[in-house]
C-alpha cells in the first residue's frame, strides 16, 4: 500500500462543515423558505457593494450575482483581491445579463466620491469594509485607521446613501459590539450608534457575526499558512468561539438587508453545547483532517525546532497557551440582556429588535474631536480611548501591556 506524501497531507482540502462538526449550513430551512422572495428582490435591484473583496464581500457578492441583480457593483480597496473574485465568479458562475463591474477604489477617498457621485443609482448599499482585528488597537495611527474605517468611512457613506435615495443600508456589525472589552468591538458599538441616528431618514439593517472559518488573516486561515510554510500552529486554548463558514457569513448579511426591517440585527443562532469551540481544538481536528497527529510543545523555540522533523512522521509541533493579550474575551456574545429578541421569525437566526440607541450631541462631539486631532496629525492612543468612553461609559477596556504581534 502506498502511503500518502506529506505533500499530498498538505494539500487536502478540508470539508469546513466536517472541522466544524456540522452536518449541514445554518440556513437551509431559512433558504427554502424565503429564496423565491430573495431572488424576486435581487432580479429588480441594484446593489452597491463597499470593501467586495475580503472574505465576507466576496461570499455577499456571490449570493447576489448567481440570483441575477439588475446592477452589482463592488468596491475595495485591495486590486489583487479584487482580480481573483472576477476571476472566481467568471470560473464557478460565469455571466450575468445585468452590470456588473468591479472598482479598486478606497472609500475614504475623493476618487470614491467622484465615483458615487457619477453614479449613485443604488438600491441597497451594503459596507462589508472594517478594520477587524483586536491587535490594530496596539498603535495609536493603526487605532485611527480603524476609527476612519468602521465608523467615519459608515457615516460618511450613510450621507451618500440618503442622499441618493437609496432604499437600504446594511452594514457588519460584529459580535464584540455586544459589552465590548476591546476598541475593535467599541469601534463597531459607535457604528451601530451612528447607524441608528441614520434610521430616521433610510431604511437599515446589521448582522453581529460569529468568527468566519478560514477568512482572510484569522487564526484558522493561519493554521492553513502554517503548515504551508512548514511552521508550528500556535493557538489559545482558553479562547471560546463561534465559527460560521464564508457562504453562511454572505446569507447572513443577504437574509438582514433584503427581510430585515429598519434598525435590526441580524445574528446566527448557535448553540453552546454544540457550537462554542476552543481554538485548540479547531487546530487539532484540523491537523487530523490533515492526516496529521498533535505534538503539544512547551515553548516557541521547541515548537520551531520540531518542524523541521515530525511532520514527516505524521505529528505536527503545536504551542496552546492561555490568553493574556489586550481586549481578548473568554466566550463570545452577540446581544446584551438589555435588548430585545425576536427568536421566532427565522430557523436560524436571531434578530435583535428596536434596541438601537444614540445620543446626537454625543455623536456630532465625536466627530469633531476626532477631526481636530486628525488636522493636528497628532494624537495619543488615550486620546481615542477618551472619545470611546464619552459614547461608551461602561466600556470594559482591558488593556494588559501584552499584544499578539508579540507572539509566535
Amino acid at each position: 500500500m502506498n502511503t500518502p506524501s506529506l505533500n499530498t497531507k498538505r494539500n487536502h482540502e478540508i470539508n469546513m462543515l466536517d472541522l466544524l462538526q456540522r452536518s449541514t449550513s445554518l440556513f437551509e430551512l431559512d433558504l427554502e423558505q424565503h429564496e423565491n422572495e430573495i431572488i424576486r428582490i435581487v432580479n429588480n435591484s441594484r446593489f452597491l457593494v463597499l470593501g467586495g473583496a475580503g472574505t465576507i464581500g466576496q461570499a455577499v457578492t456571490k449570493e447576489i450575482f448567481k440570483r441575477q441583480p439588475h446592477k452589482l457593483h463592488v468596491v475595495d480597496i485591495s486590486e489583487n483581491n479584487l482580480v481573483e473574485l472576477v476571476r472566481d465568479l467568471r470560473s464557478s458562475l460565469g455571466y450575468i445579463q445585468g452590470d456588473f463591474q468591479t472598482f479598486t477604489l478606497d472609500i475614504g477617498s475623493i476618487e470614491y466620491d467622484a465615483f458615487f457621485m457619477a453614479d449613485g443609482g443604488y438600491d441597497y448599499v451594503l459596507n462589508l469594509s472594517a478594520l477587524k482585528h483586536v491587535r490594530n488597537e496596539k498603535d495609536p495611527f493603526t487605532l485611527m485607521r480603524m476609527v476612519r474605517t468602521n465608523i467615519l468611512n459608515t457615516e460618511k457613506t450613510l450621507q451618500q446613501s440618503i442622499h441618493c435615495g437609496a432604499k437600504k443600508y446594511f452594514c457588519v456589525s460584529t459580535d464584540k459590539a455586544a459589552n465590548p472589552a476591546n476598541m475593535m468591538g467599541a469601534s463597531k458599538k459607535i457604528m451601530e450608534m451612528f447607524v441608528a441616528r441614520a434610521s430616521e431618514q433610510i431604511d437599515v439593517s446589521m448582522a453581529r457575526f460569529a468568527n468566519v472559518a478560514f477568512s482572510d488573516g484569522s487564526l484558522l486561515h493561519s493554521f492553513k499558512q502554517r503548515i504551508e510554510k512548514n511552521q508550528p500552529i500556535v493557538a489559545p486554548n482558553d479562547i471560546k468561539r463561534y465559527f460560521v463558514t464564508p457562504e453562511e457569513s454572505g446569507l447572513i448579511c443577504l437574509f438582514s438587508c433584503l427581510l430585515g426591517k429598519n434598525e435590526d440585527i441580524f445574528f446566527p443562532k448557535l448553540n453552546d453545547e454544540l457550537h462554542l469551540l476552543t481554538f485548540s481544538s479547531i487546530a487539532k481536528r484540523y491537523l487530523k483532517l490533515k492526516g496529521f497527529g498533535v505534538h503539544t510543545c512547551n515553548t516557541e523555540e521547541e515548537a520551531r525546532h520540531l518542524v523541521s522533523s515530525l511532520p514527516s512522521q505524521g505529528r505536527w509541533p503545536c504551542l496552546f497557551t492561555q490568553s493574556d493579550t489586550t481586549g481578548e474575551k473568554d466566550i463570545e456574545e452577540f446581544y446584551t440582556e438589555n435588548e430585545k429578541l425576536d427568536m421566532q421569525c427565522f430557523d436560524g437566526l436571531g434578530v435583535i429588535k428596536d434596541s438601537l440607541e444614540f445620543n446626537e450631541q454625543k455623536l456630532d462631539k465625536f466627530i469633531n474631536q476626532v477631526d481636530t486631532l486628525l488636522v493636528k496629525q497628532s494624537w495619543t492612543k488615550e486620546q481615542i480611548l477618551l472619545l470611546f468612553y464619552m459614547l461608551l461609559p461602561e466600556f470594559a477596556h482591558q488593556e494588559t501591556g501584552k499584544y499578539l504581534e508579540g507572539k509566535m
